[in-house]
C-alpha cells in the first residue's frame, strides 16, 4: 500500500490533472462520476499545495 506521506507534491498534482482530464472525458456519460472526479482532482491539488508549503518551512 502506498503511503501519501512518501509522495511528492508533483505526484499529487499529476493525479489531480489525471482526475480533471478523466472528468472531462466522462462528462457526457455519467454526471455523478464527473463530479466525483472533480472533487478528487481538487482534493489532490490542495493536498499537493499543502505538502509543498509544508516542505518549504
Amino acid at each position: 500500500m502506498i503511503s501519501f506521506k512518501k509522495l511528492s507534491p508533483m505526484a499529487f498534482y499529476f493525479i489531480s490533472v489525471i482526475a480533471f482530464v478523466l472528468a472531462n472525458v466522462i462528462k457526457e456519460q455519467s454526471i455523478s462520476v464527473y463530479y466525483l472526479c472533480i472533487v478528487v482532482g481538487l482534493l489532490f491539488f490542495f493536498l499537493g499545495l499543502y505538502k509543498r508549503v509544508r516542505a518549504k518551512k
